[in-house]
């Protein structure tokens, strides 16, 4: 099979497109390395750089799909740069989808998110949950949603939406290097790096057991299998949405004390003011994904996805000073 990775030269992108080789498939990846990186292609894949907004010039009937991961994810910025995240994540997948249109391809797997929910009414959070984003991040990726359904209910095509918490870990020479970075485990591991100072602890007041904010993490390698199996399970004319998580979660104080064991570095940490809008626990239910793609995560050891993450942040700076 020939398969369209777009934004596969990005973390869960090369990760899945890597995946996508080790199965036999024969792979192109559409990148226009704004916030991805060159080396992270993986060797075997063909490797066009573009924006989504011009797959017409490349795709063509001898596709079989495309897996679409090319958006930006910053949440922060979405708030005060809405229109970058409109203008990319919905005109730029828009403008996908009328090329997969007229090319005759006819399967997608998209990236979607937990933020589509928002703060949740319980946990863990149902695909039948209320979506209700609180930024503009999860307000593009949910209009996409809506988008796709729109075109599977009226061209056939076959979808399926993956909504991913937070992932994690790396896979071999592929992992998270995002600039700048938002994600706990990177930002604890690049103060045991002596990158920066101390991890800010934003609120240690929540109603948890050690007062911090808990979440569902989720290994990349085990997100990438799941786009495999979702590659299967797509079907002409309906669009299934799966949460993809662990179904447990951990709070920011564990994942901290993790890097500390993992790592053997003191890890400084300081509390700060709540932030707005942060649930006190995101935990999904996978049963969906678990029921429909025949998935079933084996990598929820938070030490191990903590361990691979090190590895490779290792790696990457090792090969930094070498050049």
């Amino acid at each position: 099979m020939k398969y369209l990775v777009t934004g596969g030269a990005g973390y869960v992108g090369s990760v899945v497109a890597q995946h996508l080789l080790e199965a036999g498939h024969e792979v192109t990846v559409l990148d226009n390395l704004s916030t991805g990186f060159r080396e992270g292609v993986p060797a075997g894949a063909a490797f066009v750089e573009g924006d989504i907004r011009d797959a017409a010039k490349w795709l063509d009937a001898s596709y079989d799909g495309v897996l679409h991961f090319a958006a930006s994810s910053q949440v922060g910025e979405s708030v005060v740069k809405p229109e970058k995240y409109w203008d990319n994540n919905v005109a730029g997948s828009m403008a996908l989808l009328g090329a997969m249109r007229e090319a005759g391809v006819r399967k997608l797997v998209f990236s979607s998110t937990a933020a589509t929910y928002g703060e949740p009414e319980q946990v863990p959070i149902v695909e039948s949950a209320p979506t209700k984003p609180t930024n503009p991040y999860g307000a593009t990726k949910l209009a996409v949603d809506h988008m796709i359904t729109s075109e599977a209910n009226a061209h056939g095509l076959a979808a399926v939406s993956l909504r991913y918490f937070n992932v994690a870990g790396a896979y071999g020479a592929y992992g998270e290097r995002h600039d700048p970075e938002s994600h706990l485990i990177p930002l604890v591991l690049q103060v045991a790096q002596g990158r920066r100072d101390a991890i800010s602890i934003y609120g240690d007041d929540y109603a948890t057991p050690d007062g911090t904010c808990v979440r569902d993490y989720i290994h990349v390698a085990d997100l990438a299998e799941a786009h495999l199996l979702a590659l299967t399970a797509a079907q002409p004319g309906e669009h299934l949405i799966c949460n993809l998580g662990n179904g447990s979660g951990f709070s920011v104080r564990e994942v901290i004390d993790t890097v500390r064991k993992v790592t053997g570095h003191p890890i400084p940490e300081v509390v700060a003011p709540r932030r707005g809008g942060d649930p006190a626990v995101l935990v999904a239910s996978a049963d969906t994904a678990r029921e429909k793609l025949g998935w079933n995560p084996s990598r929820a050891d938070l030490a191990g996805i903590v361990a691979d993450a090190w590895e490779f942040t290792r790696h990457i700076e090792k090969s930094a000073r070498e050049q």
